[in-house]
């Protein structure tokens, strides 16, 4: 079974990367512009077939792939041209990528969110019971609808625990914490919300935080709502673990490259459990969350990723329509070819940790 779900992992990273370079594909065709080739994976080719202008290549290494778009880098006299595009039109095929995983992740998240058995009820932000014996007995109260905590907007119940286990606030379980009571906005500054044993609903002592939130009933339009709210959340809990590798709350070391994903994919899909569809169900969350980090990352403003390349055609245009010169397209190629460097250094130096504490 754990075979399985290593041999999943590396076909649904295939699959993500496949959807992203589509996205690029798919918009580069829309607007006309000439893609020489569109490949699947990195390396010599396993499979590869010339059809009209394009070439589809399946590579044998089965991470990264790209969508090779003529003059994306350098000069060209072909009207088709990426560089010949309009600067909105080079925009959109630029981020069709990261839309596309981002459309995927919510897929995969709204898939969860539709099954029954998980989800009879959708938490809200606002409390329904307050556990005596808790830290916060006598603070919060039932009917309190959570705000913020630690600065951080609160949309469903889902996000509060997101944010508590984040400990964004650099002090374990003290927060600040904004809530509306009756009408009111209330603040609360350092917060204790340490948890400690106490029963849940079904009388059984575990550590909880010591609050219950009111369910919101499953429909159509509230697990649609609440899988797009899951899928933002998802989102901010990638934006927040950035910012604390800058911040150095967290260092290179805790960053986990494609063998670190494909091993905790197994790793969640073959634990332990009274229930294997829990399991499967929770890789789909896990896919559904992967999918999202991968479009977030991709939309970085760093030379070589999606991102760095729209910003790049946002000051070539400004600077071009200044000037009304047309500048050298290599320029932008040699920034990013130097940034594509870094990346690749990177992500070797991740690889090499990854198989480094595997084996040991």
């Amino acid at each position: 079974m754990y075979i399985l779900y290593i041999i999943f992992a590396i076909v649904f990273f295939g699959f993500l990367i496949g959807i992203h370079e589509f996205g690029h594909f798919f918009t580069a065709k829309l607007f006309k512009i000439k893609v020489n080739e569109f490949a699947i994976g990195m390396g010599p080719a396993i499979f590869k077939r010339q059809k009209g202008e394009t070439l589809y290549a399946l590579r044998c290494i089965p991470i990264g792939g790209y969508c090779a778009m003529e003059g994306e880098d350098e000069d060209s006299n072909d009207p088709r041209a990426f560089g010949n595009a309009k600067w909105w039109q080079k925009i959109i095929v630029l981020a069709a990528g990261a839309t596309m995983n981002f459309l995927a992740g919510f897929l995969l998240i709204l898939l969860l969110m539709g099954i029954p058995q998980f989800n009879a009820t959708f938490g809200t932000p606002m409390l329904s019971e307050v556990t005596a014996g808790s830290s916060i007995e006598g603070i919060l109260q039932p009917g309190d609808v959570i705000r913020e905590i630690d600065g951080e907007r609160i949309y469903s119940g889902s996000d509060i625990t997101s944010i508590l286990s984040l400990n964004l606030s650099g002090q374990q379980y003290i927060h600040d914490v904004t809530l509306i009571r009756d009408g009111e906005e209330i603040f609360f500054d350092d917060l204790d919300m340490t948890p400690r044993e106490l029963p849940d609903a079904n009388g059984e002592i575990r550590l909880r935080y010591g609050f219950s939130l009111l369910g919101e009933k499953r429909t159509l339009l509230t697990t649609i709502k609440y899988g797009w709210l899951e899928t933002v959340n998802a989102t901010r809990n990638v934006r927040l673990s950035l910012q604390m590798l800058l911040q150095g709350d967290v260092g290179l070391k805790d960053m986990g490259g494609p063998v670190y994903i494909i091993k905790t994919i197994a790793d969640v899909g073959t634990q332990e459990t009274n229930n294997s569809a829990d399991n499967f169900w929770n890789v789909v969350y896990l896919g559904g969350f992967i999918a999202v980090n991968l479009g977030f990352m991709n939309l970085l403003p760093i030379p070589a990723l999606d991102g760095g390349r729209i910003v790049g055609v946002l000051l070539t245009s400004a600077i071009e329509g200044i000037t009304r010169k047309k500048l050298n397209p290599k320029i932008e190629g040699y920034v990013h070819a130097v940034g594509m460097v870094l990346l690749l250094l990177l992500m070797a130096f991740i690889f090499l940790k990854d198989i480094i504490v595997l084996i040991v």
